[in-house]
C-alpha cells in the first residue's frame, strides 16, 4: 500500500516551516444536480455527536463530515492542506509557534459566524471537558491560543510537535459554534451543529440522517443531496443481507472477511449489482504481550511466539486476504515503515528457534498459555484467527494455548488490571503518520496496558515529533521499530485493506478509501 500526495513536491516540513500553508479562495458546497440521497450501512456505532468525546471510528466519521477543522486531508493524500482555514503554518525556524487565518464568510449551519473565537473555544474546550472517550490527549501540546483578530488564530504549544497540522486536520480538530455549546459539559440531545459539507438532520438509535449545508464554504464539493446512515449494532450478518436486499446503497466498516471474498469473487464472475471497492488503509492488529505476567513476561516465552506465528496463513484462511501480513510497528504506506519482525523473526514458523528461545529461558516443559479476544469489539473473526494461532502454536508441541474472550468494557478492565497475559489490540490511525503509531504505544500513557517501558524508545519519540521534515526521522522510527522487536511487547500480525460494497448506480467510493481514515461523504454520488 502506498499513499502519494499528487500535489505537492515539497514534504510537509518545507511548506509549513518555509511558508504557510495556502488554499484556494472560498467556495460554496452544491447538492448534485440529480438530488438523490445516499443509503449507507455501517456495523459500527456512532458513539458521540459531540466532537470532546468521541474517539471512535463511527463518530470521527460523522464528526469529519459535519465538522469542519481548520486543515484537512484531501482525497489520496496524508499531508493535510487549508480546509476552513484560507492558509497554516509554523512560524520560520521551528515547530512550537503555529498559525492559521481563516477563510472569509465562514458560517455554522444555523447561519451563525464562525470566527477565531469559535476555533479557540472549540480547542480549549476539548481540553478543559478532557473526556476519557475524547480526543484531548491529541491536543495535550498546546499551551496557549492567541486570536489577535476574527481572522487569525495562533497556536503556542509547549514542546516542538511537528504532527500538530496532522492532529488538527483529524476529528480532534473539529470546530464547534461557541453559542450552541458548553465551554465544561458535553452535548448529550443528539444533535450537532458545525460549518462542514453536511449538516446532520436527526441522530437516534436505528440511524442518522444528514443533508447538504448551504451556509458551508470549504474545499469539498457534494456530488449528492444529503446521506442516510443506518447502524447495524455491530450486526455484519444484517447489513451483508440489507446490501443485498436494496436496504442500503452501501456497506461500509462491518461487512465479514468471507462477505467481501464472496462479492469480490462473484463481481469478478461477471455478476452485476453489486460492486466492491478496494482502498488503502493503516489500520492494524497486534498481538500485545502482558510484560509484567508470569509467562509472557519472559522474552524467550514472546520469542517463541513470535518464532511461531504464521501470519500468511492467518491473512489468507481468516481473512480471506482482505487484509496484508505486518512485520512492522508503522504499517506500510507510511514514511518509516520498516519490515523489523520479518527480519528478526522471518515469515515462516520456525519451530527449533522457537524451541531454543524456551530453553534459553530455562523453560523445558510445554507453555500453557491462555489468548484473550473480545468479539464485540473486533469481530467473530478476530477470535477465529486467535484459535488458529494456538493451533500453531499447539502445533510445535511447545505449548499448550487456549483461547477465551470476554465483552468488551470487561476486557478493557481486565487489561488494566493486569489479568490477561495475551491479548489483542486492533488500531485505527488518528493521523497517517508514525508518530501515531509509536507516542501512543511506547510513549507516556500507554494505551495498550501492557506494563512495557524503554527509555531509549521513549527518548527517541519526543526527538521525531519535534522533526519539521517528517522524511528526515525514518532512521529514528527505523530504530523504535528495531528496538520493539527486539523487546517484543507486541508482535504485529495484520494491515487492513479497506472496502466499501456498493449497489449499481453508486460512484466516487475509491476518493473515500485512504490512509488518512477519512471518510468523505460527499464524494459518494447515486444515479
Amino acid at each position: 500500500m502506498k499513499v502519494h500526495n499528487k500535489w505537492l513536491t515539497a514534504p510537509l516540513s518545507a511548506a509549513l516551516a518555509a511558508a504557510m500553508l495556502s488554499g484556494c479562495g472560498s467556495e460554496k458546497g452544491a447538492a448534485g444536480d440529480d438530488g438523490v440521497t445516499v443509503l449507507i450501512g455501517m456495523s459500527d456505532d456512532v458513539v458521540a455527536t459531540d466532537p470532546a468525546a468521541g474517539y471512535d471510528p463511527g463518530s470521527w466519521l460523522l464528526f469529519n463530515n459535519v465538522f469542519q477543522s481548520l486543515l484537512s486531508f484531501p482525497k489520496g493524500a496524508s499531508t493535510p492542506q487549508p480546509e476552513a482555514a484560507e492558509k497554516c503554518g509554523f512560524d520560520q525556524g521551528g515547530s512550537t509557534v503555529f498559525r492559521c487565518t481563516l477563510r472569509d464568510g465562514l458560517k455554522f449551519s444555523n447561519g451563525n459566524p464562525l470566527t477565531a473565537k469559535d476555533v479557540k473555544f472549540s480547542f480549549e474546550r476539548a481540553l478543559k471537558i478532557n473526556d476519557p472517550a475524547g480526543p484531548a490527549p491529541l491536543l495535550s501540546t498546546i499551551g496557549s491560543i492567541d486570536t489577535p483578530d476574527e481572522q487569525n488564530v495562533v497556536f503556542k504549544l509547549k514542546v516542538p510537535d511537528a504532527t500538530f497540522p496532522s492532529k488538527i486536520a483529524s476529528g480532534a480538530g473539529s470546530i464547534v459554534d461557541h453559542r450552541e455549546y458548553s465551554d465544561d459539559a458535553l452535548r448529550n440531545d443528539g444533535k450537532a451543529v458545525g460549518s462542514g459539507p453536511y449538516k446532520l438532520d436527526s441522530y437516534s438509535e436505528g440511524k442518522a440522517v444528514f443533508s447538504v449545508n448551504s451556509e458551508y464554504r470549504g474545499t469539498a464539493k457534494v456530488k449528492n443531496s444529503g446521506v442516510t446512515l443506518k447502524f447495524y449494532n455491530g450486526d455484519r450478518k444484517s447489513l451483508g443481507e440489507a446490501l443485498k436486499k436494496g436496504d442500503v446503497d452501501v456497506a461500509y466498516r462491518g461487512l465479514a472477511p468471507a462477505d467481501i471474498a464472496e462479492l469480490k469473487e462473484s463481481s469478478a464472475s461477471g455478476s452485476k449489482g453489486i460492486e466492491v471497492v478496494e482502498g488503502t488503509s493503516a489500520e492494524v492488529q497486534h498481538l500485545v504481550f502482558n510484560m509484567k505476567d508470569p509467562v509472557v513476561g519472559k522474552l524467550g516465552v514472546r520469542k517463541a511466539i513470535a518464532y511461531l506465528v504464521d501470519r500468511d496463513e492467518l491473512v489468507e484462511d481468516i481473512h480471506r486476504a482482505t487484509a496484508s501480513s505486518l512485520y512492522s510497528i508503522v504499517p506500510a504506506g507510511i514514511t518509516g515503515h520498516n519490515t523489523a519482525f520479518f527480519d528478526t523473526y522471518g515469515d515462516r514458523p520456525q519451530p527449533e528457534k522457537a524451541k531454543q528461545a524456551l530453553r534459553s529461558a530455562g523453560i523445558s516443559g510445554k507453555v500453557e498459555l491462555t489468548l484473550w479476544s473480545t468479539p464485540s469489539r473486533y469481530g467473530a473473526s478476530t477470535e477465529q484467527e486467535l484459535k488458529a494461532i494456538a493451533k500453531q502454536l499447539n502445533a510445535s508441541g511447545l505449548f499448550d494455548a487456549t483461547v477465551k474472550s470476554a465483552e468488551y468494557e470487561q476486557y478493557e478492565k481486565d487489561i488494566k488490571a493486569g489479568k490477561y497475559g495475551v491479548y489483542v489490540k486492533g488500531w485505527v490511525p488518528d493521523y497517517p503518520d508514525a508518530d501515531n503509531f509509536t507516542a501512543p504505544f511506547f510513549g507516556e500513557g500507554n494505551v495498550l496496558g501492557n506494563n512495557y517501558e524503554n527509555s531509549r524508545v521513549e527518548a527517541i519519540i519526543p526527538k521525531t515529533a519535534a522533526s519539521p521534515d517528517r522524511t528526515s526521522t525514518e532512521e529514528d522510527y527505523a530504530q523504535i521499530q528495531d528496538m520493539v522487536a527486539q523487546d517484543l511487547p507486541m508482535l504485529p500480525l495484520w494491515q487492513a485493506k479497506q472496502y466499501a460494497v456498493a449497489r449499481d448506480g453508486i460512484t466516487g467510493l475509491e476518493w473515500t478509501l485512504d490512509a488518512s481514515t477519512v471518510f468523505r461523504f460527499w464524494e459518494i454520488k447515486k444515479s
